[in-house]
């Protein structure tokens, strides 16, 4: 192109960011708070209020940590977002170490930019100090990837910021596999979605979450077989990167085909239930999952968890009828495993799971459910259970559909 400078960087426009938490400044010390699902953060808040139309949620001013700008967020009900990697290379990767200032490290983990000298976190707490170095002592792995939206107005740049370490070695890789095959000039679709990970490590279970790249459109063998089309962007075209018609559809479809559990499987999940505790987290993980049941399913689903509500309010038998001996009481047995421990206190919980993290922390101390321990969880399943502190309403009956 003629007229253009030459020494001058193009790149598109920044929409706004796609979110896995946010900062709570309720009580007296703001905390991070984990998302179960994305958060859509924007400038412009006819962008956020096409995200909440698309994927559930409650659009609302939002104020970021500092002096930034006033902006628009929605926490939306979907933890799957679909997307296109832009042409070029969308991803960045950097330790960085900030402040009020602004950056004040951005380190390729040999040498740190902003000085050039050799990584200081390195020299200071070894080759694995992102693991050994105190909490906020060296530079976060900073993780940067830019996508398109295709169900949001306008074209440009959505940002997905992870300090995550997984994060960061998962994505660089899935993204080099889509680039190093399909080429740097295509547009490739793909699927943003939080994992929700576990992990053990010296004692303590620990609960997080994952930004997971996947490909949509196209199968595994087509990306490394080398059988893929790759066109150039073009004005009308923005043609199919994977699979011909296939990878096109993929692109210019609102709303493909939803992968995972279908409404069948939560019903015969629901039709096995003991319990209407059991009852509940099957509701309650249908609805998160975005199934669309037919009427039938929805009111024996309905049914099920009336029937097993009415059985457990059920009044005793009078001491008078000839009911059947009573089974001997079990043995105690050890506090289970916090995994399980968090199951039961999320069964029990009448409220969301947002409500649920932060009245744990406020009951213990500040202590967040994923570093709690077992003693820790057994306390708040036995308080809860008790009901020796207030709670949210009551929990929502079935008269809405999961979805």
């Amino acid at each position: 192109m003629s007229g253009r400078i030459l020494t001058l960087q193009r790149q598109a426009r920044e929409l706004g960011r796609l979110r896995t938490g946010y900062t709570d400044t309720s009580g007296s010390k703001a905390r991070p708070v984990r998302s179960q699902t994305w958060i859509i953060t924007s400038h412009a808040e006819h962008y956020v209020q096409a995200a909440a139309e698309v994927w559930g949620g409650t659009v609302e001013k939002w104020q970021p940590l500092g002096n930034g700008a006033q902006q628009w967020r929605v926490i939306t009900e979907t933890a799957n977002l679909d997307a296109i990697l832009p042409p070029g290379d969308p991803l960045s990767q950097a330790y960085e170490s900030w402040s009020k200032g602004g950056v004040q490290r951005r380190c390729d983990g040999m040498t740190e930019g902003v000085s050039d000298q050799p990584c200081l976190c390195r020299q200071q707490f070894g080759d694995n100090f992102w693991e050994t170095a105190p909490r906020d002592a060296a530079c976060k792995v900073t993780t940067r990837l830019n996508v398109i939206l295709p169900e949001m107005p306008d074209i440009g740049a959505w940002r997905v910021e992870t300090h995550s370490y997984y994060s960061a070695n998962e994505m660089a890789a899935a993204v080099d596999v889509l680039k190093g095959s399909i080429g740097e000039a295509a547009l490739i679709p793909v699927r943003l979605r939080i994992e929700q990970r576990t992990r053990v490590a010296n004692g303590q279970t620990k609960h997080f979450p994952v930004v997971a790249v996947e490909l949509r459109g196209g199968t595994a063998g087509q990306v490394l077989s080398g059988s893929v089309q790759t066109v150039a962007v073009g004005r009308g075209a923005a043609a199919a990167a994977i699979g011909g018609e296939e990878g096109q559809a993929a692109i210019e479809a609102p709303k493909p085909a939803p992968a995972g559990p279908t409404a069948e499987d939560f019903l015969a999940r629901a039709r096995a239930a003991a319990t209407f505790a059991e009852f509940k987290v099957i509701w309650d993980e249908a609805g998160q999952a975005g199934i669309s049941p037919t009427e039938a399913q929805t009111q024996e689903m309905k049914a099920i968890g009336k029937r097993l509500k009415a059985a457990e309010e059920a009044p005793p038998p009078a001491p008078d009828s000839p009911a059947a001996p009573a089974a001997p009481a079990a043995p105690p047995t050890e506090p289970p495993a916090a995994d399980e421990l968090w199951m039961k206190i999320v069964a029990a919980w009448p409220g969301t799971t947002s409500e649920l993290q932060a009245r744990f922390a406020q009951e213990m101390g500040g202590v967040a459910p994923d570093s709690a321990s077992e003693a820790e969880l057994d306390v708040f399943l036995q308080r809860l259970r008790a009901g020796d502190f207030n709670q949210p309403a009551a929990a929502p009956g079935l008269d809405q559909p999961p979805f």
